[in-house]
């Protein structure tokens, strides 16, 4: 009588061992100016925090949510891989931390190299850009527990800084300036909502409409370099996810009983007004960046420099007393 084996169960474990063997360069692409601590053989990746004084860790963990159907959809995998890191990069710098180590977890119904590779490919690439060490991760083989055809994706970033550079929204004061720089697109925000959109309003999307609809979100890491390299330290930061300007600033000052009265510049992405035509005015506000992906709230004194600083900046309001924030679309 024939026993049993775990491939006839749909998993291949040489498969993946093959994979990740496949993938080595890339993950070595990402430690050329940072490297992990002692690594060969052990189970778990470490990083030398001696060169610090007084270092503090920041951890943050995302996915790339609904739009990863759509990625998948339109063939555009290593936007998904750097959505993957992008999501979770940004917010560890939102703390003013710089983002050191990086880990994936990939689960599949079948591991099929040529597609996972591009999408370490797009994780790779964005992490070689910010610096950050590819450190490990998991690749799971799950047959009956993932569908066929799909691909689970979640990312964890882990950032180190200075204690005494750590950003504290506590100094948020009146006064303050809310600088803000532009998004690529949705990002990886609201994509059910674009989705249903798609769906009802029966639009169809050619390769160019996908490209542009799908762009990969930003990472905002150059900015924040560069603001620091000017000797300005925001109060706060923030990266504009689900929750869109409202939200996502909200939550830094208005249980304090600050608030702001934003004017955003009209949001110049004709895939993006395509699907905001068909949007609620006021649930879009609530749900999408509206074309802006990171604000600093900045000393008024060092607005200027910081205007300077990569493309597109732009005030976008000053902080008041009212305890609320608002927003208003700029003509075009």
């Amino acid at each position: 009588m024939s026993k049993h084996t775990y491939k006839q169960a749909g998993v291949d474990i040489h498969e993946a061992a093959g994979f990740v063997d496949d993938i080595g360069p890339l993950v070595k692409a990402t430690q050329k100016k940072r490297k992990l601590a002692n690594a060969f053989g052990l189970f778990a990746a470490g990083y030398d925090l001696s060169k610090y004084n007084q270092p503090v860790i920041f951890t943050g963990c995302d996915g790339v949510g609904t739009k990863l159907e759509l990625l998948l959809k339109h063939d555009l995998l290593e936007n998904a891989g750097k959505d993957l890191v992008a999501m979770n990069v940004n917010d560890v710098l939102t703390t003013g931390a710089d983002p050191v180590l990086f880990l994936d977890y990939i689960g599949v119904n079948k591991i099929v190299k040529r597609q996972l590779s591009r999408i370490i490919a797009g994780i790779s690439e964005y992490l070689q850009d910010c610096d950050c060490i590819l450190a490990g991760g998991e690749t799971a083989e799950m047959p009956g527990a993932v569908m066929e055809g799909m691909v689970e994706l979640s990312g964890f970033a882990i950032g180190a800084v200075e204690k005494k550079h750590v950003l504290n929204p506590a100094e948020v004061k009146k006064g303050d300036v809310l600088v803000g720089w532009p998004s690529a697109g949705f990002h990886a925000n609201g994509f059910s909502l674009v989705r249903r959109v798609l769906e009802k309003e029966k639009i169809k999307l050619d390769s160019k409409d996908a490209a542009s609809l799908l762009a990969p979100t930003l990472l905002y890491h150059k900015q924040c370099r560069a603001l620091k390299k000017a000797g300005i330290k925001p109060a706060a930061m923030a990266h504009i996810t689900g929750g869109g300007l409202i939200e996502n600033l909200g939550r830094i000052f208005t249980k304090r009983g600050f608030g702001c009265h934003l004017q955003v510049p009209f949001w110049k992405n004709d895939m993006a007004q395509k699907i905001l035509r068909h949007a609620d005015p006021k649930d879009a506000w609530n749900t999408f960046n509206m074309g802006i992906g990171w604000v600093a709230i900045l000393d008024a004194k060092h607005v200027r420099k910081a205007l300077k600083i990569g493309k597109g900046a732009v005030v976008l309001g000053v902080m008041d007393k009212s305890g609320v924030v608002t927003c208003e679309a700029l003509p075009e």
